[in-house]
């Protein structure tokens, strides 16, 4: 596998499901790693996991909502660790409803959670990045962002503008050496999925060509990938991780 000895990431919405996957398999390829979330007691249930690991580890309670947390988070980061030279947009929220149905409030609170949250964070990391001249910024968007689905305008909204976020500020950092991809996960099984109906999940599975969900682990693998060395020339891409459930 890759060798990220060195390096310090910070990987927001750590705690669980596929956050805390990607933080673990960060640590065990050699990073040092912050997690990030809105719950502290959770967020230092995986730090601990990492320092088993051998590796350092901050837990930092932070909402992605909120400009003067992501600051924070970032200065904390940056006195425990060091410079940040991994950031993996992960943290995002859903508040599903139908289009004629969807209060402003629950648009406003998901854009500004999925999308905003990731422009300051990405805002804030960026500098530590450029100093180094060397980065890798890593964004998580989802499959409905490139097929859409019922009742999650406002998901889709955000995690469709991330492709375009990524994209774009790969082209502006790739002559400071710094990376900007994304993963695009399809129907993966974590606690979030655990909720779902057996009939939804069947319907789930009958998209999917492989026939089975994903794992956490199959996302986290990919990001460790794009945070690697040997992931150095690839850029403004989206890997996705659907079982084929898009093509």
């Amino acid at each position: 596998m890759f060798n990220l000895s060195g390096q310090i990431a910070l990987v927001t919405g750590g705690s669980q499901g596929i956050g805390r996957a990607i933080a673990l398999t960060l640590a065990e390829l050699g990073a040092d790693v912050a997690v990030m979330a809105r719950t502290l007691e959770k967020c230092e249930t995986v730090a601990e996991e990492i320092r088993a690991k051998g590796r350092r580890a901050v837990a930092v309670r932070g909402d992605m909502g909120n400009a003067e947390d992501i600051k924070a988070a970032v200065a904390k980061v940056g006195e425990q660790l060091g410079p940040i030279s991994i950031l993996v947009n992960n943290a995002a929220i859903t508040r599903d409803g139908l289009m004629l149905r969807m209060k402003q409030h629950d648009w406003d609170e998901v854009i500004n959670t999925n999308l905003t949250g990731v422009f300051l964070m990405t805002q804030a990391v960026l500098p530590m990045m450029t100093k180094a001249r060397k980065g890798r910024i890593i964004n998580v968007t989802s499959v409905v962002a490139q097929m859409g689905n019922v009742g999650q305008v406002n998901y889709i909204s955000a995690k469709s503008g991330l492709l375009g976020f990524t994209k774009a500020v790969a082209r502006e950092y790739a002559s400071r050496n710094i990376t900007v991809n994304a993963v695009a996960p399809g129907f993966i099984e974590t606690p979030m999925t655990d909720v779902l109906g057996e009939a939804a999940r069947n319907a789930m599975l009958e998209q999917i060509p492989l026939k089975r969900p994903g794992t956490d682990l199959d996302v986290a693998y990919a990001v460790a990938f794009l945070a690697s060395d040997e992931a150095g020339y690839v850029t403004g891409q989206v890997i996705n991780i659907n079982g084929g459930m898009y093509m």
